[in-house]
């Protein structure tokens, strides 16, 4: 019946602790993390590919909404500037800012270092990111 309750609360998300009256070591067994959603898309805003992800919505420069199939509530959000397949995206560095805007909505901000010092300067960049669960 132990193996039975373990499997069923394996199946369900459920933590399973494995104990008795003896000294056994206790083994706690947890759901492995899971990428949830991803995508690829290019400097205008255009998904070039895609797992979860509903749509884009590219409102400025370097600025963009992710709308995803699910709840990105508790969440890693992951993200990195690349070319996706395109063009090389320019010189210098580059960065990218993912933040949870709502339980479906991603904000990205992506800037590129300003040539006249160090001031971030919001610009279109090519990007990828990457939702773990």
């Amino acid at each position: 019946m132990v193996l039975g309750a373990t499997v069923m609360a394996l199946a369900i998300g459920g933590t399973v602790a494995v104990t008795s009256a003896s000294a056994e070591t206790r083994q706690v067994v947890r759901p492995a993390s899971v990428t949830t959603a991803w995508a690829k898309v290019s400097a205008s805003g255009v998904l070039l590919a895609s797992s979860g992800i509903t749509g884009i919505n590219h409102f400025g420069g370097g600025r963009y909404d992710v709308f995803t199939s699910g709840s990105v509530d508790s969440c890693a959000l992951l993200g990195t500037i690349n070319t996706n397949g395109g063009g090389d995206p320019g010189p210098g560095s580059s960065s990218i800012l993912v933040g949870e805007v709502s339980s479906n909505t991603l904000f990205i901000r992506t800037a590129t270092p300003s040539s006249a010092g160090s001031a971030a300067v919001d610009s279109d960049r090519p990007f990828s990111i990457s939702i773990v669960c």
